[in-house]
């Protein structure tokens, strides 16, 4: 199985050397993860993140990129539900830090979407918002019926520029509203593993792709084995019906009935499961399994152009109901 912590784990450990990109994941983290608050006048920038590892991360990119200090607490468990972020991390100064990352306007703000120069980055870049993006609200779930790939946005016009992001890193991801919480989704399984490869959670997208290919086996193998299954019955259904015809035909028939014609009526009610080379195999002498077929056929013709001259029902007539249409 793969986890959404196992492949957080694997994204926060990813190293990341280019200043553009560690701008554009810690951006995109403080803006899921986060927001801007004013306390005693001067304005904070928060973030609720999961898991230490990240806590650090982000710290580090704060302090080496900007020279800024944050604080950084556990929240209270009274204040957490499960699977909710545990931690906060704080710049209690944080106007000019949210300017620097894009993350306010000129009027003092908080920005609807991301910071426009992400998204219009380079490929590196746009991989390091969504890398971002899935540190700080991100989920996924195992090959299956509802496989998939998450985040969790603020606001709708965030969910579009990452679906926007995704396209230019030839991923189709689309954004839906469910339960008043604006969601940006990956469905395809094989887009799936194309974004854990961008994101640069090569171990993930491996694991994905095993499970991916498990799953594709068992459901190739259920189709095969429903497909037996129903040739099957249609072999039994047709046994049935023929077994029900030669039994009328040789009813109709009677004595009239040409005795090489009435051999092969008998070898078929003799042997109901055989196929007919089975048929032509127990003969004696053998016969081809089209002179086998070619006497049944013959004598359920023979028997039905009798019934119809005498106006009685014909050899169909002894089907089963469940069997008329064969």
């Amino acid at each position: 199985m793969l986890s959404t912590p196992e492949v957080k784990s694997e994204l926060v450990r990813f190293p990341v050397q280019r200043t553009g990109e560690r701008v554009a994941e810690v951006a995109t983290i403080l803006r899921l993860a986060g927001g801007l608050h004013t306390i005693s006048g001067r304005i904070a920038l928060e973030a609720e993140l999961h898991t230490p590892q990240i806590v650090q991360r982000v710290r580090k990119d704060l302090a080496e990129l900007y020279g800024v200090r944050s604080e950084a607490k556990q929240l209270p468990p009274s204040s957490t539900r499960p699977g909710a972020p545990q931690f906060l991390v704080r710049v209690l100064d944080g106007e000019t830090l949210a300017r620097q990352l894009g993350l306010l306007d000129q009027r003092r703000r908080q920005i609807r979407g991301l910071p426009n120069r992400l998204t219009t980055g380079a490929q590196a870049e746009l991989a390091a918002v969504w890398r971002g993006a899935f540190l700080a609200r991100g989920g996924i779930t195992t090959p299956g019926r509802s496989a998939g790939l998450e985040l969790l946005c603020p606001t709708s016009e965030v969910a579009m520029a990452l679906v926007g992001a995704a396209s230019r890193l030839g991923v189709e991801a689309k954004s839906r509203e469910i339960r008043g919480q604006n969601k940006v989704m990956v469905r395809d399984s094989e887009a799936i593993g194309e974004m854990l490869g961008a994101m640069g959670a090569d171990q993930a997208r491996s694991s994905w792709e095993e499970l991916r290919r498990a799953r594709e086996t068992r459901a190739t193998a259920n189709r095969l084995v429903n497909f037996d299954d129903a040739n099957l019955r249609r072999s039994a259904q047709a046994s049935v019906a023929a077994c029900a015809r030669v039994e009328r035909a040789l009813e109709i028939l009677g004595d009239e009935v040409p005795e090489h014609l009435r051999y092969a009526g008998h070898l078929r009610l003799a042997h109901r499961e055989a196929s007919l080379d089975d048929l032509g195999a127990r003969a004696d002498p053998p016969l081809t399994k089209d002179a086998i077929a070619g006497r049944i056929r013959r004598l359920l013709a023979m028997a039905d152009k009798e019934a119809e001259a005498r106006g009685v029902p014909g050899t169909e007539a002894s089907l089963p109901e469940e069997l008329d249409s064969l």
